[in-house]
């Protein structure tokens, strides 16, 4: 449990008569019986209520000091860090990926950390559209990350596709989630050669059902791939069981991996041997790398997908933060994680009656984070972080906010929507500029 006087729990007066004795009481009782409780002393944290981990995660202690790490063996080992470094640099992205296959589902051979998620997309698009006949289609949905929807462009164009033609765009009904009925109704209607959804929405936080996705879409002849970007690190993973063909993500949310960490791709082993569209010399096998081939041959595993050498420093700290999540386990994080949303979606329903929750309150649709909407929206966001919450906005009317299990305590939690309903009330907000430009 956060003591009173921690950083987090100053934002908000304890004494406001926003702030209800038996509720907090609540959330002081669920804190004291949570076995995480502990882990956001490793984390540095601001004197706000952070509530932003679905977008970036905070520095740990642990990432700190592997990052350290890396410039110290830089300073002491010079290039001989590539063979000498523990681990090398040049099996770095290797052994990041045994760290990560846990999470996702799969097999140490399967996932390597390597590039970011748009180049990524790029990396595994462009592959396994070579691998489909000419005429076929990719299928993505109407309220994907937009940068998904630019690369898979990017690459029918490339091959004199015209994205009107080839990109097949699954329709909200509600404009919040996607149907798993309509992705396989829409893969009936259209002449499909990928499926590719994400894990998690990023507006809605609507959890994906990837079994039942990539199942439907093998019985087809359909090749499965997944933008996990917003579920990894916050929902387990089964991939490989599932049969998921391909997935990439970042590392800067859930993964606390810091800006621009790199990001990673899982390829699934029956696809190891088919060469990588998009060709790099890290990419080729290593034993053989140094002989300087023109001719390449991939690494028979994802590690077959990478095309630069790795960023030493923006990987460095996602292999300490890798190590607090495994202390932690991804199943005790997805426990409270479900039990945090819930408390969140609870108390929104009780005391805030001018907005709407717009994440699924069925725990098994929904990933780590909880869309509140509001008409002013972005206003609102604005007071929020000038009072003490960091959330965010997202267009037209979400405030996203994330109790992320690591570091976010339930009376945290409570202490948000005090604050939230405080400032509804005193309607405060409407003091800010209502046209959101910029970083929101």
């Amino acid at each position: 449990m956060e003591d009173d006087n921690s950083p987090q729990t100053q934002s908000v007066d304890s004494n406001s008569s926003a702030v209800n004795a038996s509720g907090v009481e609540e959330a002081r009782k669920r804190d004291e019986g949570d076995p995480l409780s502990g882990f956001s002393t490793h984390f540095s944290l601001p004197d706000e209520l952070y509530l932003e981990g679905n977008s970036l995660g905070p520095l740990s202690d642990a990432a700190e000091a592997r990052l350290e790490e890396a410039i110290e063996q830089w300073r002491t080992l010079g290039i001989e860090g590539w063979s000498e470094a523990d681990p090398s640099w040049f099996w770095y992205g290797e052994r990041l990926g045994e760290k990560l296959a846990p999470l996702l589902g799969a097999s140490p051979e399967e996932c390597v950390a390597t590039g970011t998620t748009t180049t990524n997309i790029h990396a595994t698009i462009s592959t396994f559209l070579d691998k489909c006949d000419d005429d076929k289609g990719i299928l993505v949905n109407d309220l994907d990350f937009p940068s998904d929807h630019y690369a898979i462009r990017g690459q029918l164009r490339q091959r004199g596709l015209d994205p009107e033609d080839h990109l097949h765009i699954v329709e909200s009904r509600d404009g919040r989630t996607i149907e798993t009925d309509d992705i396989i109704a829409a893969m009936d209607e259209n002449d499909i050669g990928i499926v590719f959804m994400p894990g998690v929405l990023y507006r809605s936080g609507q959890l994906f059902d990837i079994e039942t996705i990539t199942r439907e879409a093998h019985e087809r002849d359909i090749y499965a791939g997944f933008d996990l970007a917003h579920s990894v690190g916050a929902v387990p993973h089964d991939l490989s069981a599932h049969g998921v063909d391909f997935a990439v993500w970042c590392s800067y949310k859930y993964l606390n991996g810091g800006p621009g960490a790199v990001g990673g791709l899982y390829i699934n082993e029956r696809h190891f041997g088919t060469m990588p569209s998009l060709a790099g010399w890290w990419g080729h096998e290593k034993e053989t790398q140094f002989d300087m081939e023109l001719e390449f041959t991939p690494a028979q595993s994802a590690g077959g997908w990478q095309i630069t050498a790795v960023p030493l420093f923006s990987s460095a700290p996602l292999l300490g933060s890798l190590e607090l999540v495994h202390e932690a386990g991804i199943e005790p994080i997805r426990e409270k994680s479900i039990e945090l949303t819930d408390y969140l979606i609870a108390l929104v329903d009780e005391q805030l009656e001018d907005c709407t929750v717009g994440t699924p309150r069925d725990s098994a649709r929904r990933g780590g984070h909880v869309a509140i909407e509001h008409p002013d929206a972005y206003q609102v966001s604005q007071a929020l972080r000038d009072s003490g919450a960091i959330v965010d906005y997202r267009e037209p009317n979400v405030i996203r906010a994330c109790p992320a299990p690591l570091y976010v305590s339930f009376e945290e939690t409570y202490e948000f929507v005090q604050l939230l309903d405080e400032i509804l009330e005193s309607e405060s907000y409407k003091s800010y500029e209502s046209d959101a430009s910029g970083v929101t």
